[in-house]
Order: structure tokens, then sequence, then C-alpha cells
């Protein structure tokens, strides 16, 4: 054990576990209160700078202490037994066809909820669409939201698959020297992240954090699990509130463009004077 990277991870994780429990949750309450789109978009940008900031900042901390163990970690947990099997089987022709199979149906099971859900927003909008964890505030409500929604799902994708499944398990296997451990502690960390969601929006991200850590550990590829990462989160930030909710359709609140208001206005006299 390495004194030094043991108490790196109690920083990181004691700066992630405060984050988590104070200021993401309070943000995420008072998040859902906001009605106005422009009070809104201001905690978007918020939120999108704590990512880059915080995320980004203890990503490259972790990945420079712990960068000798990169290697070591992927490869003792590509050597376990039971990893070792399927990595040798997703090699195989048949293994290949299960292999692209498995991506077929990860594409449904995120793409033909959405659709089916279409148009069943109703008067309760994006509020009372069925979710697993409380993330419904998060999803934008008109077109000019959008634009975070992306920000938020590519970030997400980059910084936390950098943090948890490439810099935090090499932490910690500098610590504990088990690699499978390592990567299922992370993923438990990850979905501690996502306390504001409440215990199913854990659950949930823990799960992922293992599907992750899985697409990981069986291509030998970070890029993998950051694009599944991020096209998930996409899906929910982006093709949701376009497709269920309508968000495309909504154009933005007229007190953001009081200039075009004005113009409105001056181009049609005769209503002002009923």
């Amino acid at each position: 054990m390495q004194p030094a990277l043991l108490a790196l991870l109690l920083v990181v994780v004691g700066l992630l576990g405060w984050r988590a429990a104070t200021r993401q949750r309070g943000t995420y309450r008072r998040f859902k209160r906001l009605k106005a789109t422009r009070a809104r978009r201001k905690v978007y940008s918020r939120l999108l700078l704590e990512s880059a900031l915080v995320m980004g900042g203890l990503t490259a901390a972790v990945l420079l202490a712990a960068w000798p163990e990169l290697t070591p970690v992927l490869r003792q947990t590509q050597d376990w037994v039971p990893v070792a099997a399927v990595r040798g089987f997703l090699g195989t022709p048949t293994g290949t066809a299960v292999w692209a199979a498995a991506l077929v149906l990860a594409a449904a099971v995120l793409v033909a909820p959405v659709l089916l859900l279409r148009g069943s927003a109703g008067e309760e909008g994006l509020d009372g669409i069925p979710a697993v964890g409380d993330i419904r505030a998060l999803l934008p409500r008109e077109r000019g939201e959008l634009k975070f929604g992306v920000g938020l799902g590519l970030s997400a994708g980059v910084f936390e698959e950098l943090l948890f499944r490439l810099a935090m398990p090499a932490l910690l296997f500098g610590i504990l020297g088990l690699g499978p451990l390592s990567f299922l502690i992370a993923a438990v960390i990850f979905g501690m992240l996502h306390l504001y969601q409440g215990a199913l929006g854990i659950l949930l991200a823990t799960v992922l954090g293992l599907v992750f850590a899985a697409m990981y550990v069986l291509t030998g590829s970070i890029a993998a699990p950051i694009v599944l990462h991020a096209l998930v989160d996409l899906r929910s930030l982006v093709l949701i509130p376009i497709v269920v909710g309508g968000a495309w359709r909504t154009p933005e609140q007229p007190s953001a463009h009081p200039m075009r208001n004005q113009g409105i206005q001056k181009e049609s006299p005769a209503a002002s004077d009923d």
C-alpha cells in the first residue's frame, strides 16, 4: 500500500461525497423550483463549468498520481479467469456476432422506449413521464436549453469515464493491488455521486458504472465507455426532451429577446391601440 495514494483517495472521495451530499444536491433542489428558462440556463452554465473544473481537475490530479498503475490494473483485470474467458469468446466469430447483437440490442433499449413515449408528456410535460431516479427537472424544456443538455451529456461522458473507469481504478489498484475489486469500488463511488437522484438513481448509476467498466476492460479502450456514457446521457438530456417533450418546437421565452419583442410590437401598432 502506498500512503500517498491512500491520502489522495481520501481527499478525492471526501470532495466528491461532500459535493454530492451538499452542493450538488442543494443546487438541484433549488433548480427544480425554477420555471423561467433564463434562470435555468444560468444553473446549466454553472453545472457545465463545475463539471470542467471539478471533475476535470480531479481527473488530472488522479491520473498524474496513479499513471504507473494504469496498465497493471487493466492487465490484471483482463487476466482474471472470468474476464479472460469472455474476452477469448468475443474474439471468435460467434463471439463477434454476439457482440454485434448486444450493441444492436443496447441501441434498441435506448431508443425504443423514447419512441413509444412520444407525445405522452401531456399537460404535465416532461414532469409526467416515467423515470428511474429524480432526473425530470434536469431535462431541457425548450430549444434554447438543448445546447446545455448536449454539453452536460458530452462532458459527463468524457470527464466521468476518465475519472471513474481510468484514473480511479488505477489509484485504487495502487492501494489494494486487486484489479477487479478496484473497478468495482470505482463503480460504487460513481453511483454514490448521483445521490441527488435518490436511491433508484444511485442503483442505476452503479449498474451503468459496472457496464462501462466492463466495456473498458473487455475492449481495452477507454473510448468505448466514453462513447456509450455520452450516448446514454444524450438520450436523457436531448433525445427525450425533443421526442417526448417537444423541446425543439418550443421557442425561447419572449423575455430572452426583448429587442425582438419590441420590433414585433412596432410592426403591429393597431394591436396596442386596442
